[in-house]
């Protein structure tokens, strides 16, 4: 665009009787720049329908950009409100809190949103829409986290952020956060999320099992709404397809800055030894799965890995035929939608 603009006008100053030493040195950078081709609009990785990053570091996310503040819900009588997690990173959340005000206490869900660690927000009106919902049926005190994303911040950003978060929620809750500390229920707490949120839900699992919570916590149950797991791993025909795990690999490289291969278990955890899975630190697991979802044979080999590896908790499987993935955010009153909200409510509400 630079040249394109400059040209003309050098030409106009400088006079076609003037194309000698200096002038035509400009003139020839001037022309090879614009052959060459401005690298704020050259294309560097086209990760469509999320974003487009362009050879200049440019990031154009086409969708997840919308935010609404937080409010109180008229729909659902839920009232929202934003928390500064770690001002140095920017980590942020929205939490919810249900009209009714128990006697008792509540469960604690910590919720970590979907949209290929690229795109979408705690704060865009399909997650503020949803958790308003899940907050008002299951009855929970909710904390939609959010992390920084890629590829500004590839992975292990995401994790190490929702991470952070959890530690937040578990120190809050003690007193210094008035929902948490008066309505939250520790040992009632859930990690859930959908797609990349999912996937983040299963290895902030991991972790805790092996390095512990604060303060002797525990995660009562782990939610994975449709993961975002997928590998080289020999389950379904995309696994054995070359041009599709050639593409899945590209992508993944690019949401972690290739640091890690797609055979790394943050990605793939059907690579994990028996013994890594035993340490999952959650007492119950939810597995959903949308028949039409290009992912679901990872899900469902994710499901059956946990069930075989002598983890000692619960582990669920829940399928829903003839849709696609995470289906349950654009379909929210949908039939499908509100019954997979029903077993994800009496997942959390189950004693």
């Amino acid at each position: 665009m630079a040249a394109r603009i400059l040209l003309p006008l050098l030409l106009f100053l400088l006079g076609s009787h003037c194309w000698t030493g200096a002038a035509a040195a400009a003139r020839r950078q001037l022309l090879q720049a614009r052959r060459a081709g401005d690298p704020n609009s050259q294309v560097k990785f086209d990760f469509s329908p999320f974003l487009i990053e362009y050879k200049s570091g440019r990031v154009k996310r086409l969708m997840g950009t919308d935010v609404v503040a937080a409010s109180s819900d008229a729909l659902t009588g839920v009232t929202s409100r934003d928390v500064v997690i770690d001002p140095s990173t920017g980590v942020a959340a929205r939490l919810y809190l249900p009209s009714f005000r128990a006697s008792a206490r509540v469960p604690v869900l910590v919720y970590f949103h979907g949209g290929a660690f690229v795109v979408e927000s705690a704060f865009t009106p399909i997650y503020h829409a949803y958790l308003n919902t899940l907050a008002a049926r299951a009855g929970v005190v909710a904390v939609s986290v959010n992390y920084r994303l890629a590829p500004e911040h590839p992975l292990p950003a995401a994790y190490d952020d929702s991470w952070a978060a959890v530690r937040w929620v578990l120190a809050n809750a003690a007193g210094s956060d008035p929902w948490l500390s008066q309505y939250g229920d520790l040992s009632r707490l859930f990690l859930a999320g959908d797609s990349a949120g999912g996937n983040i839900a299963h290895n902030l699992a991991l972790r805790a099992g092996e390095e512990g919570l604060d303060g002797g916590a525990r995660i009562k149950g782990v939610a994975l709404l449709d993961p975002y797991f997928q590998g080289r791993s020999p389950v379904g025909a995309d696994a054995t397809d070359p041009a599709y795990l050639q593409s899945a690999a590209r992508t993944w490289s690019f949401i972690c800055a290739g640091r890690y291969p797609i055979t790394h278990p943050y990605a793939d955890p059907l690579v994990l030894p028996a013994a890594s899975w035993q340490h999952l630190g959650a007492s119950r697991v939810l597995v959903t799965v949308s028949e039409r979802d290009r992912l679901s044979p990872w899900q469902r080999a994710y499901y059956a890995a946990l069930r075989g590896s002598g983890w000692p908790g619960e582990a669920e499987l829940y399928e829903t035929p003839g849709e696609g993935h995470v289906y349950f955010l654009t379909k929210l009153g949908s039939p499908q939608a509100l019954s997979e909200m029903a077993n994800l409510v009496a997942f959390i509400n189950r004693d």
